[in-house]
């Protein structure tokens, strides 16, 4: 537990900064911000979860919002959740030295098999999507100035031939990075936490089928299928079952689900 890195002040100046390009909404987010952090100092977890999640359901989206709500989520003992909140503060700043850490640590908490994803895959989720497309994007206007030098001066034609060969091949390869980029997001988002202390997987989707294996809090399943109210989930090509939907949570459920009660 206290390997676990806060950040407080920092995440409360990237979410400052962040807050002043946002559109005014119902309350005054950087006020909340700062109030559920101070609900997280007192160490009134629940009360800090519920004011987090509020901020999130009025649209303020952070990865410093996702870090200190996987944080609080962490200290109130529930590492299925501070996995999926630390898994989207990862999504949208992923080089981040702190949710790297956080998220690693509240992993190495988790009592069960979890799926593991592909070296190839984990790179590619280092830069985000954006940041892949926004490259292509640029090195695409280079290559378009330099046929356009060519064709307005073609004296510089045969100068620049050099040049349009290697950033054409620079676009073609960082095109292939955005593809390769969204097939990783794809990926990820497949992934389920395990959100309840122990659950049953179960070798058919019902509630009298035999047991598979069993999973606990905070491990990630990948989801293979879907069938009413059961997934099909997999931790590795041998083990392979069904869990109840309502016991596991998808990281990008974070961004819609309703705000938590705190405990009284």
């Amino acid at each position: 537990m206290n390997s676990l890195r806060h950040g407080c002040v920092l995440a409360a100046a990237v979410f400052f900064v962040w807050v002043c390009a946002q559109p005014c909404c119902g309350l005054d987010i950087a006020a909340e911000f700062e109030s559920a952090n101070r609900l997280y100092e007192q160490g009134r977890f629940d009360h800090a979860i519920a004011a987090y999640e509020r901020l999130l359901e009025e649209g303020a989206v952070s990865p410093a919002l996702y870090f200190n709500l996987g944080n609080a989520y962490f200290k109130s003992g529930r590492i299925g959740r501070a996995i999926a909140a630390y898994r989207m503060a990862e999504r949208l700043s992923p080089r981040d030295p702190d949710i790297r850490a956080n998220l690693q640590f509240a992993r190495n908490q988790v009592q069960s098999p979890s799926f593991i994803i592909s070296k190839v895959t984990r790179w590619f989720g280092t830069i985000t999507l954006n940041e892949w497309t926004t490259a292509a994007a640029a090195v695409f206007w280079v290559f378009f100035a330099l046929l356009a030098v060519g064709e307005v001066k073609p004296a510089l034609k045969q100068r620049t031939r050099t040049y349009i060969w290697f950033v054409g091949g620079a676009f073609v390869i960082l095109a292939a990075s955005v593809v390769l980029a969204c097939i990783a997001q794809r990926a990820a988002d497949r992934i389920a936490v395990v959100i309840e202390p122990e659950v049953a997987v179960r070798q058919g989707p019902l509630d009298d089928a035999l047991t598979a294996f069993v999973v606990h809090d905070g491990a990630e399943l990948d989801v293979l299928d879907q069938k009413d109210n059961w997934l099909q989930v997999a931790v590795g090509p041998r083990r392979i079952g069904w869990v109840k939907r309502a016991s596991v949570i998808l990281p990008a459920e974070t961004l819609k689900h309703k705000p938590a009660q705190p405990h009284t």
